[in-house]
């Protein structure tokens, strides 16, 4: 068990950074100050009690980044309460499908989320609110409290604190870091859908790695752009932060690069988290042409004039990320390879680490300045990891770890937790790799075929394929991922019903486009299906009849 205890770090970092600055939302241009936060977090405890909330249970937590959202998290980990966030990209029918399977008694979402959710489908929600302004939505149990809870908060809250809420004010309920915190859905598909169960250990493990590493500290700046609902962003962007005395300031945008560089350049974060495609889309775009032109291809070629040239490329990407960041740390997918050895090459202060939701998140990260080229870092002093071979070192295996910062299990789903963690207690990630002497890990190969979307989302083939294979004329598909990062689906078409209805390959092309459109209506906007490819034969299987995946990532490329 980690000997910092989450709340209590919680409580002494809102205590000991009173006056700092702790939350902004970029868009807005506004901020709370950790006090600020704290008074926040006061009212909603004050909301809490009085509506009869208890200890243990779950509230869903459904929005765009902001600071209400981190306020609602850290309000109900406070209090005792199970956060459930959920990403607000999924498909309504899907969100609706995991409040009630979390068994969610409050709920706070968007405005904007919240139109399109039926309030009848909510089984155990008795009260919804605005995150917006933490306002009364809909009061979906007859005779609760909420409504009148709401009208008379700010007398409840003085009668409270009737000094006023003062930095001696901020006592949290001692709650063992053997507690369930958190439950992180991996995915939006009601088939599909697991619940990690996150204990507060979990995250403590976490936050206890962010304090070692140092590059969090009272002051330190961090740019928030990955999903909150999603671990990565919400366990080092947010939670990390908040514990260490840190500042984060939520883009609240779409992160394109003329919007994300102003901001890098405005906030000038000391840290950086992100995703491949974020770097990878600067390389593609903007510096890779540039390495092919005549004139640098010539400067290149030449020695200490090729040097010179790689130094100015590094300045000015250093530059255009704010230029005050110790390192960026590179996550949730491997990195095009390309991309890193020309990174690696030029100096470019980055490093890439491994995790996973069930590890919330993470399991191996080493210090740029020793990152070891297609690796993915060392692994934690409280984690292990074994690869199943007869030679760890340089036969590829699956990846199994163990440790402080693995799951608790699946919620309400015992089946699916036995088929990832035996009985050892290990977990086995579904990754395959090779593991060095000194605890280095590569990975080799992705053994679960997810694909990450365009925010860090996990996306999920098999959810869309499940889905296509179902509309007309349609036998088998393959969903890639194409050069730009869309989608694309591969399709066989059902040529057996084809002859029959005698239609052409017009027809097809139209069939298969209505298709899309309608598939497209009932998935999250990042799993859209930018086009669909007919494929004249049927994939190629294994003996098991699961399509060889790897014969055709590259067709979209």
């Amino acid at each position: 068990m980690i000997s910092d205890n989450l709340i209590r770090v919680i409580e002494n970092s809102v205590k000991n950074n009173w006056d700092r600055e702790a939350l902004s939302d970029y868009a807005e241009n506004t901020t709370m100050t950790y006090a600020d936060a704290a008074r926040q977090i006061a009212r909603l405890h004050v909301l809490f009690k009085n509506i009869g909330f208890e200890k243990g249970d779950k509230v869903a937590l459904i929005g765009k980044n902001c600071s209400n959202w981190c306020i609602v998290y850290i309000a109900t980990i406070t209090y005792g309460g199970v956060i459930v966030p959920i990403l607000s990209d999924f498909n309504p029918t899907d969100i609706q499908h995991i409040i009630n399977h979390s068994d969610a008694r409050l709920l706070f979402i968007s405005d904007h989320n919240w139109d399109s959710i039926s309030e009848e489908s909510l089984v155990y929600v008795e009260s919804v609110f605005s995150l917006r302004n933490f306002s009364l939505l809909a009061e979906t149990v007859e005779g609760h409290k909420a409504s009148k809870v709401i009208e008379n908060l700010d007398r409840l809250f003085a009668e409270t604190y009737p000094n006023g809420f003062q930095i001696a004010d901020v006592l949290y309920p001692t709650i063992p870091n053997s507690e369930l915190a958190c439950i992180s859905y991996t995915s939006g598909t009601t088939g599909y859908s697991k619940g990690v169960m996150l204990s507060a250990n979990n995250l403590a493990g976490n936050v206890h790695f962010a304090d070692m590493t140092k590059q969090l500290y009272p002051g330190s700046r961090v740019l928030s752009f990955l999903p909150l609902a999603h671990v990565f962003g919400c366990t080092f962007d947010f939670l990390s932060n908040f514990c260490l005395g840190g500042h984060t300031t939520f883009l609240g945008k779409i992160p394109s690069p003329k919007i994300l560089l102003k901001a890098m350049a405005d906030v000038k974060p000391n840290l950086i988290f992100s995703v491949p495609l974020v770097i990878e889309k600067i390389y593609i775009k903007q510096i890779r042409p540039m390495l092919e032109t005549r004139g640098m291809k010539w400067a290149l070629s030449i020695p200490l004039l090729d040097n010179q040239v790689l130094n100015t490329i590094n300045k000015k990407m250093t530059e255009a990320f704010g230029g005050e960041f110790s390192q960026v740390i590179i996550g949730g997918a491997p990195m095009n390879p390309e991309a890193e050895a020309f990174f690696k090459k030029i100096g470019f202060r980055f490093t890439v680490g491994y995790g996973m939701t069930e590890c919330a998140p993470l399991i191996s990260y080493t210090y740029w300045t020793d990152y070891k080229h297609n690796s993915v870092g060392k692994l934690l002093d409280w984690m292990e990891a074994k690869i199943e071979s007869n030679d760890p070192q340089n036969e590829v295996g699956e990846i199994l770890v163990r440790g402080e910062n693995v799951m608790m299990g699946y919620y309400k789903n015992a089946e699916a937790t036995r088929a990832v963690i035996d009985e050892d207690g290990w977990l086995h990630t579904g990754d395959m790799g090779t593991i060095d002497f000194d605890k280095t890990l590569y990975i080799r190969g992705r053994n679960k075929n997810m694909l990450l979307g365009p925010s860090g989302q996990n996306i999920y083939p098999e959810e869309i394929e499940a889905k296509l294979n179902n509309m007309p004329y349609v036998l088998e598909s393959l969903v890639i991922q194409m050069a730009d990062n869309r989608l694309m689906a591969l399709v066989v078409p059902d040529y057996s019903a084809v002859d029959a209805a005698k239609l052409s390959h017009d027809d097809i092309d139209a069939i298969m486009e209505e298709n899309r459109k309608s598939l497209n209506a009932i998935t999250a906007s990042y799993e859209s299906i930018a086009m669909i490819k007919i494929h004249p034969n049927e994939f190629e299987k294994t003996p098991k009849k699961s399509i060889k995946r790897f014969l055709y990532t590259n067709m979209g490329k």
